[in-house]
Parts: structure tokens; sequence; C-alpha cells
């Protein structure tokens, strides 16, 4: 759709640069990215980029000098009101171990399902609908219960109608 808005989960960012989408083979996907920020259809939250910070590599850089615009603040009233609702729920469903709960409130991914619900984003994600997740809250499972929408990079790619060859 023309008017998606996509938010990145960092799984997005860290495959692509360290798998199927070096910066040296395929600069045009780096491109895509940033000319879709510059045009509001492309970001992610600014816990995302904490967690590509911790790289210390390429994909550190390029967050930090290309697309540091891009990495959207979550101290907005709207986003922590989403927030607390998606850790009362997390909390709540005994289907996960507490573990898995502790350490989804620690990382970035209650804090990306929020931001896209408050400000009607499409999460891209490489991370799949798990319902018997025991061990991970799983980005997809927090989507459906919050109905926000979420899709792969390809997907993604689709949608933004990029050519990368």
């Amino acid at each position: 759709m023309a008017n998606t808005r996509y938010l990145l989960d960092a799984n997005v960012f860290i495959a692509a640069a360290r798998q199927y989408y070096p910066f040296d083979l395929v600069p045009a996907f780096w491109k895509c990215l940033e000319e879709n920020a510059r045009n509001g259809r492309v970001q992610s939250i600014d816990r995302v980029k904490e967690e590509l910070l911790r790289g210390k590599d390429d994909l550190a850089e390029w967050a930090k000098a290309i697309f540091d615009g891009a990495f959207a603040t979550t101290r907005h009233s709207c986003v922590l009101a989403v927030f607390g609702q998606i850790m009362t729920w997390a909390q709540s469903q005994n289907q996960f171990m507490d573990a898995a709960k502790a350490q989804f409130a620690e990382c970035a991914d209650a804090w990306l399902v929020a931001y896209a619900k408050a400000c009607g984003f499409v999460i891209v994600t490489h991370e799949a609908y798990a319902p018997e997740a025991r061990n991970s809250i799983k980005i997809p499972n927090v989507c459906k219960a919050f109905n926000v929408d979420y899709v792969d990079t390809w997907t993604m790619l689709r949608g933004l109608g990029a050519k990368l060859g």
C-alpha cells in the first residue's frame, strides 16, 4: 500500500547487514531505507538504535551517521500508555516463563509494538508468530494481541516498490 509506514525491528537491520544485504554487496537496500526514511515511510525507534549501537560495527556507524534521524523517540505519552498496557498483558500471560517476561521487559520489542500501535505503523520483523512459545515473547504474538500489523523485510520492500538490482 502506498501510504503504509513501516517500523523496523533490530533483527531486520542486523540480518541484512550480516547476512543477505551487506553494505558492500547490496548498497541499494540501504539507500532504499534511507530514501524511504526521508519520505516518512520507514523508521525505527530510539531503543532499537541503542541495540544497534552496541554492535560497534559498520551497522552501528550507519545507524549513527546516516539513519540517525529515522529513530523516533518512545517518550510520547501515547506510546507510554500503550507500553504500560503491553507490559500488563505480558505479565498476565501464564504461557510465558518468568525469564521470558523479564527479558521482554528489558528489550526494545514491547516499545516497538507500543510505538506502532500508538502511531499507526506496520512492524517489520523476522520473528514469526509462535502461539506455543514459552521461553520468549515474540513480537508477532504481541502484535496479534494488540491488533498491530507486522510483515517481513521482503513484504516491506514490495510495499515500498523497491528495486534493488
